[in-house]
């Protein structure tokens, strides 16, 4: 195997196992790039200790982790051949030198594809961990249909063909991570991941994770998918009731709201949520295609829920668009707004 195995390290205000770290992998095959994601002054004397050991690149302040291994992987890919291979590594001593290998082995046997070296999460693992990786997990299934069991590992490879791919992502800070897994989906590469153990140190105390902050990060992109069906919806349900009191009439009630309120959420989609920039022709095209099926089903139940159920019409309509919003969310955006490679 003649790839070249490199450990990119983000660090922000690391300790010293920063440096346990670098002495460990300095006799392996890996070798080791430092981001100082603007540490600040006090931590001068530990990247000094680094640079022994790695090259180090800084940031004059705090810009993120996703910015961090962005810049990782811009040195990288100046700095050596096509056939490297790229391991992502917390600088908080979770990540085991011989795990790190493995799966650059597994980059190297897979180029193209997303190695995650996923940890079983179970025991003795601290709560904001396990909770967040649950709900992130959770979170990333519904939005993609696939099961990925740690989405926040941050031990990953794969091999430098795919750095312009990593750069272009959007995020700079926790939510790279989880935008990673989302882009490789819609873009169809391969994620695969491989069982390494669970180490959280000392609670994993030295996280700088913000669980409020970073969380609404993460899933900022299925938030604005409900922010946008919500605002739609309030513009569907308002004209809805205006042509049911004017009309008496479900179906037409129903059918002429639909088409003022799809033509608000096609816009808004597109623009904020997924952002796409297809072209707009055929996304349009594909757009009505699901308004028109989701009209006729969604017409369907509400006439179901009124005239089989006797439920009130107003209460049956909230329930219908409560039924379709997970099936729009799907084909928004896996059909309607997929991203090209």
């Amino acid at each position: 195997m003649t790839n070249s195995f490199i450990a990119l390290i983000p660090a922000y205000k690391p300790s010293e196992l920063l440096i346990d770290m670098l002495e460990e992998i300095k006799d392996t095959p890996l070798i080791p790039v430092v981001i100082d994601d603007g540490s600040g002054s006090e931590f001068a004397d530990i990247f000094e200790k680094a640079k022994e050991y790695a090259p180090v690149i800084a940031h004059e302040v705090n810009m993120g982790k996703g910015r961090a291994l962005k810049t990782g992987y811009t040195y990288i890919e100046e700095h050596f051949g096509e056939d490297a291979v790229i391991v992502t590594m917390d600088s908080d001593g979770q990540h085991r030198t011989e795990d790190a290998i493995k799966i650059c082995k597994m980059a190297a046997e897979n180029p193209g594809a997303l190695i995650l070296g996923s940890r079983k999460l179970a025991e003795n693992v601290p709560f904001r961990s396990q909770f967040g990786n649950t709900l992130t997990r959770l979170v990333y299934q519904l939005s993609t249909g696939i099961k990925v069991h740690d989405t926040q590992t941050g031990l990953r490879a794969f091999s430098a063909g795919l750095i312009p791919f990593m750069n272009s992502i959007g995020g700079d800070r926790y939510e790279y991570e989880i935008n990673v897994l989302l882009d490789c989906t819609r873009n169809d590469i391969p994620i695969i991941e491989t069982e390494i153990p669970t180490i959280y140190l000392d609670n994993n105390s030295a996280s700088h994770f913000n669980p409020l902050r970073d969380s609404i990060k993460i899933y900022k992109e299925i938030l604005k998918f409900s922010a946008s069906s919500l605002l739609s919806f309030l513009v569907d349900y308002a004209l809805y009731t205006l042509f049911f009191i004017f009309t008496g009439q479900l179906q037409v009630s129903h059918i002429g709201a639909r088409i003022f309120s799809s033509v608000f959420n096609f816009t808004v989609n597109k623009k904020l949520v997924f952002k796409s920039k297809g072209n707009t022709a055929k996304s349009v095209g594909r757009y009505f295609a699901l308004v028109a099926v989701i009209l006729v089903l969604s017409t369907f139940v509400l006439s179901f829920f009124v005239h089989t159920c006797h439920m009130d019409e107003f209460l049956a309509k909230i329930l219908t668009e409560c039924i379709f919003f997970v099936f729009s969310w799907f084909s928004q955006h896996f059909v309607v707004f997929k991203k090209k490679k």
